[in-house]
């Protein structure tokens, strides 16, 4: 009996310390995500300032003055700027206009094909 007892109370205490450990190793866990946020939250903040100073220097290099100082060097001198009367430019227009005739020609046609469908399905 007492033997019996004994070895429900080991029993309970090493579960009950694998209950403990699991518990610890969790909070241990937790912990080390803990003391990563501070470090990526830097990293973010860091690759937002990038970002931010490379849109500078994209806007600082597509800026008009800059394109301009480009324009006049002479890796560039065979680009110019067309004249008018080189420009092409058309009018915008109707996308498409189906004359009445048309138009009813496309409605004979459908009516053909619905009839000889609904000849197909008998």
């Amino acid at each position: 009996m007492k033997q019996a007892n004994f070895i429900r109370l080991l029993v309970c205490i090493f579960i009950l310390g694998l209950l403990v450990y699991s518990y610890i190793n969790e909070q241990n866990a937790v912990t080390r995500y803990r003391l990563d946020i501070p470090k990526l939250a830097k990293e973010i903040r860091d690759l937002k300032e990038s970002s931010t100073q490379l849109q500078y220097e994209i806007d600082l290099f597509e800026s008009p003055q800059h394109l301009i100082e480009l324009a006049r060097h002479s890796e560039f001198s065979h680009l110019k700027h067309p004249m008018l009367k080189e420009i092409v430019s058309m009018s915008e227009g109707l996308a498409l206009q189906i004359s009445s005739e048309e138009r009813d020609e496309s409605v004979k046609l459908r009516t053909q094909l619905a009839s000889y469908l609904a000849i197909g399905a008998k």
